[in-house]
């Protein structure tokens, strides 16, 4: 039996089968090229898969894989600090950040220890430690993050009373609530780290109770500031006290010293004439007349010398008296 050419007539290929086979091998090579490199930022570590099974971890850089596919790489952000708030949301990020106006009570209303209910509002800063159990340990990573979040927060609030929320208790519940939150989510497997626990607004619930919290608390602040008043008026006479006290103390010790010294130069005086006395006392006590009567003299208008058997002296007087009113 003979064969036959079936074969459609005049049928002719666009490209001869070298151009094809050319043509095939440059696709390859690029397919091969655009799939063996990857790039990680410097943010980022990469998690390397090998048909699905893990194989490694890599830095920052450009690295190589397996092309086509054998090998895929995730990229995780475990230098960057997330943030996810409770009870608001974050509007507009920068440097004057803009909050929601918007009430999320299912996330921020709670009951304190005290059966209070009270509003808190508060953000947890965490950041991704292992980026393989982040990406495969849990599947509802953020779902879990927040539920967690949320129990850690209400069981510490629902421990203390509703002022220890809004006054003394704010720093430990926040400290508390970071060690919990760690503790649990390494006991899960999550491969993160909460960095922060921040407690941004706490406040009563709306009506009477509220308005009675606000006059608490400008009371508060009323006090603060009265003793803030106080202590600067205290710092600023208490040293001008402290050098007025010195400055008197040092004029009495000035004084004494001086009365001291002139008392000394008084009996050593006294005990010259003394000596003086003893040996002349007849010249010694004509001499300390004439002293004393010099000294008398010394002083004007005080002294009238008359004679002794003057009789009528006190008209004289008047009249000298009178005469110079005139």
């Amino acid at each position: 039996m003979s064969e036959r050419d079936v074969s459609p007539k005049g049928f002719n290929l666009p490209f001869k089968p070298r151009v094809v086979l050319i043509m095939i091998i440059v696709v390859l090579i690029l397919g091969f090229s655009l799939t063996s490199f990857y790039m990680v930022d410097q943010t980022e570590q990469a998690v390397v898969l090998t048909f699905g099974k893990f194989n490694r971890i890599t830095g920052p850089g450009l690295h190589f894989k397996l092309p086509m596919g054998v090998e895929k790489n995730y990229n995780v952000p475990t230098q960057i600090i997330q943030t996810m708030p409770f009870g608001y949301r974050t509007e507009q990020a920068g440097i004057n950040t803009i909050y929601s106006s918007g009430d999320y009570p299912e996330e921020s209303v709670m009951l304190t220890g005290d059966l209070n209910i009270i509003d808190v509002q508060w953000a947890i800063q965490y950041k991704i430690v292992d980026p393989k159990a982040w990406l495969f340990n849990v599947e509802y990573k953020y779902e879990t993050i927040r539920d967690i979040s949320q129990s850690v927060i209400n069981l510490l609030v629902g421990d203390r009373a509703i002022l220890e929320v809004m006054g003394p208790e704010r720093t430990n519940i926040a400290i508390q609530a970071q060690e919990m939150m760690n503790e649990i989510f390494k006991n899960y497997g999550l491969g993160i780290s909460v960095t922060t626990v921040q407690l941004k607004n706490i406040v009563p619930p709306q009506g009477e109770v509220q308005d009675a919290f606000e006059d608490v608390n400008k009371a508060e602040q009323d006090m603060e500031r009265l003793i803030n008043e106080g202590l600067e008026e205290y710092n600023r006479e208490i040293p001008k006290a402290k050098g007025q006290a010195a400055q008197q103390i040092q004029i009495a010790e000035g004084y004494a010293t001086e009365r001291v010294n002139q008392a000394k130069g008084d009996v050593a005086r006294f005990v010259s004439v003394l000596d003086e006395y003893s040996k002349a006392k007849e010249v010694t006590r004509t001499r300390l007349y004439i002293e004393m009567m010099e000294d008398i003299f010394e002083i004007p208008g005080t002294t009238d010398l008359i004679d002794r058997n003057f009789d009528n002296f006190l008209p004289l007087k008047n009249l000298q008296t009178t005469g110079g009113a005139r």
